[in-house]
């Protein structure tokens, strides 16, 4: 699937508009910025990135519209160790892994078919019904051994 912030922020004013809320400039810029990202972000990186397109954006309000988004499956927040909660863009992109340096905390994403057919396996043996998951492996890259 291709990225396309057409759909991007479609998908994002159906979902504000479901809740009774607005798609204002601000979470616009929020969007559009987070898109933007090639890789994971923190929310205070982001937030440095929006304020260079409008100052009047608040810490307050870059937290709340990054939690809207995160229900809104547009972006999905995740933690990898480090104490900071990291996002990234959905939509346009496949479920995937990850691999987490704990060196130089570089965050590598990978597809494995394998593991998910275990995963929905071992589910289906325990009567479990998956709704989302988070596969993430740390360890040492190539590069810092």
């Amino acid at each position: 699937m291709s990225l396309n912030l057409a759909e991007v922020e479609k998908k994002c004013e159906e979902f504000l508009s479901a809740h009774d809320l607005k798609y204002t400039s601000q979470r616009r810029t929020i969007l559009l910025q987070a898109f933007e990202s090639k890789r994971h972000f923190g929310a205070e990186e982001l937030l440095a990135l929006v304020k260079k397109r409008d100052r009047t954006i608040s810490k307050a309000t870059l937290y709340r519209t990054l939690a809207l988004f995160t229900e809104a499956k547009i972006l999905e927040e995740h933690d990898f160790g480090d104490g900071h909660k990291s996002y990234e863009p959905m939509i346009g992109k496949e479920h995937h892994d990850h691999l987490i340096c704990v060196k130089c905390k570089a965050i590598y994403e990978f597809e494995s078919p394998q593991i998910e057919k275990i995963q929905e396996a071992e589910a289906r043996k325990q009567g479990f019904q998956i709704i989302t998951h988070s596969h993430k492996l740390f360890g040492i890259c190539k590069r810092c051994r």
